[in-house]
């Protein structure tokens, strides 16, 4: 095992299964995607080399984000950090990840509703090159625009991100086959966008994350982590 990957082993403070099988949308054949935090020591960032900001493994599947880097990125809503967050599969969390999650509210703000609708844009963008290029769209990319669109409208409308989605694995799973006609799929993907705009006024989400505390709960780490 490499030098870096034992930060994963050995200073992982959160692991989960993202993915199709935290979205209750898995099939026979779905992989176990997994996603961890990790801290890296704070006499590490004294060398001139700098510890990595993330990792992928050792196990297939698996990538792994240092603490400050996640911070960032979900103070940002990061949709794919955020479902990291509030997985409903925890495989392993420390004393220090149980800390991490209970500052999880603060990483939110009314940012999710910019951030979710640019990354489904820039996709939908993409499915419909495909559908000009090739006579169709790369279906399950399809599916994970919906499923995200649909998990953004839910946490505009209460404030706390949306991961398992099996209340509408029939409709999103017909939509993977290619079962769905595109006028419907992009009907869906309109009405998506359109609720979710009007939900931003009334939204409980403040209006940006609560940096200060985050950036407390991370000075506190580091400081713990010359201990290690």
């Amino acid at each position: 095992m490499s030098t870096d990957l034992r930060l994963v082993r050995d200073h992982t403070i959160l692991s989960v299964v993202t993915g199709s099988r935290a979205y209750g949308l898995a099939t026979a054949g779905s992989d176990v995607d997994r996603r961890g935090v990790f801290v890296a020591p704070a006499a590490l960032y004294w060398r001139f080399d700098k510890p990595p900001t993330h990792l992928d493994g050792p196990l297939p599947e698996q990538f792994s984000w240092e603490l400050e880097r996640l911070c960032e990125l979900a103070l940002a809503a990061n949709p794919t950090v955020l479902e990291c967050l509030w997985s409903p599969l925890v495989e392993r969390v420390t004393p220090l990840g149980e800390e991490l999650l209970a500052v999880r509210t603060s990483f939110l703000s009314r940012r999710a509703h910019r951030t979710f609708l640019r990354y489904a844009d820039s996709q939908f963008r993409k499915l419909q090159a495909d559908l000009r290029k090739d006579g169709e769209p790369n279906w399950k990319h399809v599916m994970h625009m919906l499923r995200l669109l649909h998990s953004g409208l839910h946490l505009v409308r209460t404030g706390e991100p949306l991961v398992d989605v099996a209340d509408l694995r029939d409709r999103l799973l017909a939509v993977k086959r290619g079962d769905m006609p595109w006028d419907e799929i992009d009907a869906w993907r309109t009405g998506l966008t359109s609720r979710m705009a009007a939900a931003l006024d009334a939204s409980p989400l403040p209006e940006v994350p609560d940096r200060d505390r985050v950036e407390e709960f991370l000075i506190s780490v580091r400081r713990r982590s010359l201990q290690w």
